[in-house]
């Protein structure tokens, strides 16, 4: 295979395929792998000319660039992806939603366009790095495109490596793709749910780019992240990964899943999230955006009054084994064991001797496990 890549994240997971920026390697990505490992199998690949993949001489066209990341995919025997891309990787993502729609499930095109400016620039750009200076020629210029002057000098610094170690004609050949590139009538053919984000201080593709991408897509959402230049996903990555993550798993999911560890405790969740097949992935997605993204983030009651009221339901309907689990979400959330005894009590009024009987011998073992009886 001519492109290098690397997998992050449970097998079996759906798989999530990160495409980097002229100039850069897949660990442009390294922020956001901890939060999207955990939902996704990652494929981070260094794009043609770039990293560790192979470096043939150019031109290359976006085209090309797409033709070779199916290529990876059919090899790897993948059928179908959702997509993250930025810059020259958003162009990438937007040829992949248009050509081979089958092959995509959702899509997010970063700091990216559907015009990358004049030719002449990129074919200077090109040109200054085929020279003497190689990668040196474009060094501070991208360097001061990328960041703001308030990002950590140790991105930038980090950035800066990255980019001198690329293959002068692998950008080049990149900086000929982009000059050709002219997508803005083929917009509507983009057919993959898409969340387009933007950066305001992105002097590259400004905000501007991103809102004709938004208006011309059908079934497409802007996101414009303030205080970053172009590479967004490095310079606030934790609001970048929270509305990719939204749009890949949809609303309230990452409120949920914070809700949901709070009160269950990632030993559980973690478990939860291991044993999660494709018959139980939708089911698992269900009950984190809506039970704990929805209901449990509400403002009317606190956690305490919710957790009594979860337990009583739990023991009026029998449910031994999510009463243990919320006997210790209980204790997370504040009520002692006198109040867990208290509401059990009620129960027994309420929802019947034996079942409250059964709901005190529960909670007995758990509180004694979590030394609270």
């Amino acid at each position: 295979m001519r492109l290098h890549h690397r997998f992050d994240g449970p097998e079996g997971a759906p798989v999530l395929v990160l495409a980097n920026s002229i100039g850069t390697a897949l660990e442009l990505w390294d922020a956001q792998v901890p939060a999207l490992a955990r939902r996704f199998r990652l494929l981070r690949y260094d794009q043609l000319g770039h990293g560790r993949s192979e470096v043939p001489p150019g031109p290359y066209t976006v085209e090309l660039l797409g033709r070779e990341l199916v290529g990876l995919l059919d090899g790897l025997g993948i059928e179908r992806v959702s997509f993250a891309g930025i810059s020259v990787g958003g162009a990438v993502g937007m040829w992949l939603a248009a050509e081979r729609p089958e092959r995509l499930e959702r899509l997010v095109l970063a700091c990216t366009s559907a015009r990358f400016g004049d030719p002449e620039i990129w074919r200077e750009r090109a040109e200054g790095v085929r020279g003497e200076e190689g990668m040196r020629a474009v060094t501070e210029a991208s360097l001061g495109r990328w960041f703001t002057a308030a990002a950590a000098p140790e991105d930038v610094e980090r950035l800066r490596r990255m980019l001198l170690a690329t293959p002068p004609e692998g950008y080049a050949a990149c900086c000929d793709a982009l000059g050709a590139w002219d997508f803005r009538e083929e917009l509507g053919r983009v057919q993959a749910p898409t969340l387009v984000v933007a950066a305001s201080e992105d002097p590259s593709t400004p905000p501007e780019q991103g809102r004709l991408l938004a208006t011309r897509i059908p079934d497409a959402r802007l996101h414009v992240i303030v205080g970053a230049a172009h590479l967004v996903n490095v310079e606030r990555p934790a609001e970048f990964t929270e509305v990719v993550l939204e749009h890949l798993l949809g609303p309230g999911y990452e409120r949920g899943m914070r809700v949901r560890r709070e009160v269950l405790g990632d030993k559980h969740v973690d478990a939860a999230i291991a044993g999660t097949t494709p018959f139980t992935r939708d089911f698992q997605s269900l009950i984190t955006r809506y039970a704990w993204g929805e209901v449990w983030t509400r403002p009317g009651l606190d956690r305490k009054t919710r957790s009594a009221i979860t337990l009583t339901a739990l023991v009026a309907l029998g449910r031994d084994r999510e009463l243990a689990l919320h006997v210790r979400a209980a204790l997370r959330n504040g009520l002692t064991a006198d109040e867990i005894g208290e509401v059990l009590l009620q129960t027994a009024v309420y929802c019947g001797v034996p079942a409250a009987n059964s709901a005190f011998a529960v909670a007995r073992r758990v509180l004694e496990e979590e030394g609270a009886g």
